[in-house]
């Protein structure tokens, strides 16, 4: 499938694509256009919008895209869950809703000025998400 969002990602623009590729769509292409063209490239090329105002895979109150794509695929993995609320700390002014959100906009913050453009930003930042969310199954594992 493809998906396209808003260009210049951080935080929930770059959890989300790593959540797709791990857990919803083995093969993604992912397009990061102008704000202003994200809604124009969805339709021309029947690619799914994420993270920009009025679409279901979108901020929603005080919940973030990544949230979104949790509810909408029915994603009820602990870590993931455990996931989402570091995200949407990171992504959003609530940085203290984690001890990990503040350091996860910070990653994000420096990945995206060292990045080359956003895929590199992915291709950078995964394995971070990767880490984070192996950390979240251990905690989970340690609260039990």
């Amino acid at each position: 499938m493809k998906w396209v969002t808003r260009e210049k990602a951080r935080v929930d623009r770059i959890a989300c694509p790593w959540l797709i590729s791990r857990f919803i769509d083995k093969e993604p292409t992912f397009l990061f256009v102008p704000t202003s063209q994200v809604m124009q490239v969805a339709e021309r090329e029947g690619a799914i919008p994420y993270d920009v105002p009025n679409v279901e895979l979108g901020h929603h109150g005080e919940r973030c895209s990544f949230d979104a794509f949790l509810d909408k695929y029915k994603l009820t993995d602990p870590a993931l869950q455990a996931l989402a609320t570091i995200v949407r700390g990171a992504d959003t002014d609530a940085r203290q809703l984690t001890q990990e959100s503040s350091g996860l906009y910070a990653l994000a913050t420096g990945f995206q000025a060292i990045a080359v453009d956003d895929h590199d930003n992915m291709a950078k930042q995964f394995p971070a998400y990767d880490a984070l969310y192996a950390y979240c199954r251990v905690a989970g594992v340690r609260r039990a």
